[in-house]
């Protein structure tokens, strides 16, 4: 089973995330269950969003304390929230940010970590028209960690959303996808 937990603020699209990611696993025929934690639910406030992935029935339903994998929507909450608390080690982490790792702060975890970064809301903004994350970070997410495709993102996006708004987030994940698989091709080139 495949864990995933979401970090964001409250406005910036976490438990829509969560949703988006459990469809796209759905059409691709897979079990998978999205839920919220809420704090005070108010616009910016931590929010924590999760999902799950599996082959089989998922049965768990409890907030996820040990994931494999997070997506970190809002780069202020790494000083602020433990957003790392639990993360297995080699857990991949893709964190909407256009710093690198020394920038934040972040080298004390950088080796325990797979952490790909990925400017999103200045994708969205360029594609949405708004810097709301949420799609590109799936589109990076897919990318970094092949849990879902980009097609499934894509259909889980088409399907929630439509029109324009459908057409900006599906090219912001594309675009955000396809910067993370760049970023790996290279590197293993080197």
């Amino acid at each position: 089973m495949l864990q995933i937990r979401i970090h964001g603020r409250g406005g910036q699209g976490v438990v829509t995330a969560a949703e988006l990611l459990s469809v796209a696993a759905f059409l691709e025929g897979r079990h998978a269950q999205a839920f919220p934690s809420f704090g005070s639910e108010r616009t910016g406030a931590p929010v924590v969003a999760f999902c799950r992935i599996d082959e089989r029935l998922i049965r768990s339903h409890e907030p996820i304390a040990h994931p494999d994998a997070l997506i970190v929507q809002d780069p202020s909450l790494l000083h602020q929230v433990d957003v790392f608390g639990g993360l297995r080690d080699g857990g991949v982490v893709v964190l909407n940010t256009g710093r690198t790792i020394a920038e934040l702060g972040l080298e004390d975890v950088a080796g325990r970590f797979a952490i790909r970064t990925v400017p999103a809301s200045e994708i969205a903004r360029e594609h949405v028209g708004r810097p709301i994350p949420s799609a590109a970070l799936l589109g990076a997410f897919a990318a970094a960690t092949g849990a879902v495709t980009i097609d499934a993102v894509a259909a889980a996006i088409r399907e929630r959303f439509a029109g324009p708004v459908a057409a900006g987030n599906v090219a912001a994940a594309e675009a955000a996808h396809d910067l993370v698989a760049n970023e790996a091709q290279e590197a293993v080139r080197a």
